[in-house]
């Protein structure tokens, strides 16, 4: 286990080390990054390999070129293991946020080898391509009754009708949770969203770190009764009442009894995470995916005309406008990088969004490009710890894009200047997303758009 300085107060810069403060004259974080990212990310990378930021947790190294990007997603020597200095940032918090913490250090995302190893493993194997195959009907089915539940005479707004609630019901379906209250609850997104507001925030406060633990928690009491019913389906007096269901959940359950999976808590952690990350950055792609698109209505025709391209056209839109824009490792031993002395705790943020646009290793980064070529982004992690799920969000978001361009040929962007994002870093979304279908009734006055009823 990797002790790290909590981040308590806004550390000073180590000595020699370029400050992004500096580099910039003004705050890295502010509207204008917000909005447009990447002007930024271009004056940092071509400014120093590695500075310092006091945004971050308190002061943090950011690194923004791709090699090094993927260099430290793929190095050992920066640690996974990071809640510890996220979480307990206070002493006061340290009773507080007990429950937190031990629930959301043991997910496999915050795991080092060897744990991270076996429990992949087991979380792995519910990805596999034949599982996935099997699942296809059901997601283009999910997508075509919510599409048929949009009042289309009228505005209405993509992220309400489908971006934010499908991606909850296909990793739910994926996990083995029936289409029940019991196994569905209406709050899940919600839970999602504010553990989403603790995890996207750089200096998350106490306040924003007690809401996400109502929320964990309350995810993990979902998953104790759901798992608790599927035990009692599996065995009474010690009989078996029904057969095993080849499914997460059911894999999970078995991974436990064989020893894969090591108590309850660990167990509870691999559902809750697994159910929020599964569906949290999809959404966002869904939503900025499409507007992209409708902006290059040149590109959207050939998409219709050519459908092939369409996971061409998925991963270049991963990279032109990544939902995660960073991510974050700990020092696990003092070590030199660009000539700057690491200290072992030190937290180190790798800046996706700015690695997806160095032009060391995509020409003209900043266009939008589906015949770029090989060179995946790197929205979905690299090392030992890239994306499990990264094949069915590739799945849903193209199934999306294919029957939205094919039903609708003459959708449009309401107002296609603007946009309500997140008013967060790092996931680089859309709260909603108004869209109309031209020639179709409705007008654009009043009342700005329609959600649909959930299908």
């Amino acid at each position: 286990m990797i002790h790290t300085r909590r981040a308590i107060a806004i550390n000073a810069p180590p000595p020699g080390a370029p400050s992004a403060r500096a580099l910039l004259g003004r705050a890295l974080i502010d509207d204008a990054f917000l909005r447009n990212p990447y002007p930024t990310y271009r004056a940092l990378r071509e400014a120093a390999p590695l500075v310092w930021s006091d945004e971050f947790f308190g002061g943090a190294w950011l690194v923004s070129r791709h090699a090094d990007v993927e260099g430290v997603l793929r190095d050992a020597r920066f640690s996974a293991q990071r809640t510890g200095g996220w979480v307990m940032r206070s002493d006061d918090s340290r009773t507080e946020l007990r429950g937190f913490q031990r629930l959301f250090a043991r997910a496999m995302i915050f795991l080092d080898a060897p744990d991270h190893a076996r429990v992949r493993q087991v979380m792995s194997a519910a990805f596999r391509p034949t599982d996935l195959q099997r699942l296809a009907p059901r997601i283009e089915q999910a997508v075509s009754d919510r599409l048929d539940a949009v009042d289309i005479r009228r505005p209405f707004d993509f992220v309400s009708a489908l971006a934010r609630p499908l991606p909850a019901q296909v990793i739910a379906m994926l996990m083995g949770m029936d289409d029940t209250e019991d196994d569905q609850p209406s709050e899940i997104v919600d839970w999602s969203d504010e553990l989403a507001a603790f995890i996207g925030a750089p200096a998350p406060s106490l306040a924003q770190a007690l809401s996400a633990q109502t929320a964990l928690l309350a995810m993990a009491r979902h998953f104790e009764s759901l798992l608790a019913r599927r035990r009692a389906g599996l065995e009474s007096d010690g009989h078996r009442n029904e057969p095993a269901r080849d499914d997460v959940i059911g894999r999970l359950l078995q991974a436990e009894c064989l020893g894969q999976i090591r108590g309850s808590a660990e167990l509870l952690a691999q559902c809750v995470m697994l159910l929020f990350a599964g569906h949290e950055t999809t959404r966002h792609l869904l939503a900025n995916g499409l507007r992209t698109l409708l902006a290059h209505p040149a590109l959207c025709q050939r998409l219709r005309r050519e459908p092939a391209l369409l996971p061409d056209a998925v991963r270049e839109l991963l990279r032109y406008d990544s939902p995660v824009q960073y991510t974050g490792r700990r020092v696990a031993c003092d070590l030199t990088l660009h000539g700057q002395a690491l200290r072992r705790g030190d937290l180190v943020v790798v800046l996706i969004g700015a690695a997806n646009r160095d032009p060391a290793r995509h020409e003209r980064p900043d266009e939008l490009d589906i015949a770029r070529g090989p060179g995946a982004p790197l929205a979905f992690g690299k090392g030992p710890h890239a994306c499990i799920g990264a094949a069915l969000t590739l799945m849903e978001a193209q199934t999306v894009f294919a029957q939205v361009l094919e039903r609708w040929p003459d959708l449009a962007l309401v107002q296609p200047d603007t946009a309500c994002g997140t008013a967060s870093p790092l996931y680089r979304g859309l709260t909603e997303l108004p869209l109309r279908v031209r020639g179709v009734g409705g007008s654009v006055t009043g009342p700005a758009y329609t959600a649909a009823s959930p299908a």
